[in-house]
């Protein structure tokens, strides 16, 4: 059997040029593409799914995660609101919300649309090239803001990346979110971390799961959502599987979905509140937490979050979040990560600097994939702080573009006058 097989060489059709091109619509490039347009640049986002929000809607994420004030996020979580709590997420609203924000600034959004290969010019990204129903189809762009959460753009463009732990290559395993409808909200438990228990007649709540739940699920996190008698569940897991493969995204999904039925069995045995709850929903896509982080003109280190450092060069500011370093060989957290453990209470910066690749011009790192070491990412990662990841690099963009200059050449302190401008400071 042949080996490879060598595609025929082919003409694809360039169906527009555009300034800034953001690829993935999650958080991180939903804040790129909505700052980029409202700076006046023309802006297409590209999306695999058919969804903006990433995994906060088609992951049916529960709340926004960590802490983070100002910018466009803060915008988002108010405007999306949709109960009491601001940080309850309802991802059917949020999918509309984000959508209106994008239209409402002028941003192209495309959705249904796969990222496929880059288009290069020496080191510079000028394009890409996508496949959608309508067939292989190339992309021109003064900049591309990689926001693929994967880093795929910047893969393909051969930025040096590493994933997971140094001394393994470990990754934090991946999480099917699920609803829980049949719920007594009265008498309901709810679960914000791993370290969160109580005592049942049959023993501590967190150590009965890991007894008879299926391996390697075997934590209990649940929390309220903004709809009657339904709670969000956060308790399947897989671990050992690499999220830029996708066999192994498939075995993924599968290892998750099996244990639903058991999860819920055990909620309903146990746990108050649960005795006749049901799944009313489920993820259409697998949270994949950790995968590549590319190598960049400086990699935010665990010591920078933990002493809350305020780089000259910072670009996204008032973030604040523990090591959420889920075990990488189980369920909970790894022993590096423990929560309750965090003490620092004061924000951290993240600097221009890692955002900027190595050896590649005319793209930008955004949200997961920026260089930081497998501690840190464990607290940069979450949603709201890739929003306002996002918000920086729709300002930098737009900047290099309207100052026809590379973004590593801009003037920081303009970028942070013009952050400032939008609700981001110190």
């Amino acid at each position: 059997m042949l080996k490879y097989y060598e595609e025929p060489s082919k003409q694809i059709p360039i169906i527009q040029k555009v300034e800034v091109l953001v690829v993935g619509a999650g958080p991180a490039g939903f804040g790129a593409a909505l700052t980029a347009a409202r700076m006046g640049r023309k802006v297409l986002v590209i999306e695999q799914s058919g969804a903006v929000g990433g995994i906060a809607t088609n992951g049916i994420m529960s709340h926004w995660t960590g802490h983070q004030d100002g910018g466009c996020f803060v915008e988002l979580r108010e405007r999306a609101k949709d109960c009491e709590s601001p940080q309850v997420i309802n991802p059917e609203k949020l999918k509309l919300v984000m959508l209106e924000m994008l239209y409402e600034a002028g941003a192209q959004v495309q959705l249904y649309t796969f990222f496929s290969d880059v288009i290069m010019e020496g080191n510079h990204v000028a394009g890409v090239i996508t496949e959608s129903k309508s067939g292989r189809e190339a992309i021109l762009c003064d900049i591309v803001i990689d926001s693929t959460g994967d880093g795929d753009v910047a893969a393909y463009a051969g930025v040096p990346f590493e994933k997971g732990r140094k001394e393994d290559s470990g990754m934090q395993p991946m999480t099917i979110m699920f609803k829980l409808g049949g719920v007594d909200m009265d008498r309901a438990m709810f679960f914000w971390g791993f370290e969160d228990t109580v005592q049942l007649p049959e023993g501590d709540i967190q150590a009965l799961a890991r007894k008879k739940l299926p391996a390697p699920a075997g934590h209990v996190l649940l929390y309220p959502s903004s709809l009657p008698g339904t709670v969000t569940a956060n308790m399947t897991n897989v671990i050992g599987v690499d999220g830029t493969d996708v066999r192994e995204l498939n075995r993924a999904d599968y290892e998750c979905r099996k244990q639903i039925n058991e999860i819920v069995k055990f909620l309903r045995k146990y746990v108050p509140g649960y005795e006749v709850c049901y799944v009313c929903d489920s993820a259409n896509s697998i949270g994949v937490r950790e995968t590549r982080r590319f190598a960049a003109e400086y990699q935010l280190h665990e010591n920078d979050i933990a002493e809350a450092r305020k780089f000259e060069d910072w670009v996204v500011t008032k973030s604040r979040f523990f090591f959420d370093l889920h075990n990488v060989l189980g369920p909970g957290l790894d022993s590096d990560g423990a929560y309750k453990a965090f003490k620092q209470e004061n924000c951290y910066t993240i600097p221009l600097r890692c955002f900027l690749p190595q050896k590649v011009e005319g793209l930008l790192l955004n949200g997961r994939n920026i260089s930081g070491t497998h501690k840190a990412h464990s607290s940069y990662r979450v949603m709201p702080i890739c929003v306002n990841m996002g918000q920086a690099m729709g300002v930098v963009a737009s900047l290099s573009i309207e100052e026809k200059t590379a973004p590593r050449a801009l003037d920081i302190k303009e970028i942070q006058s013009v952050l400032r401008s939008q609700n981001v400071d110190l």
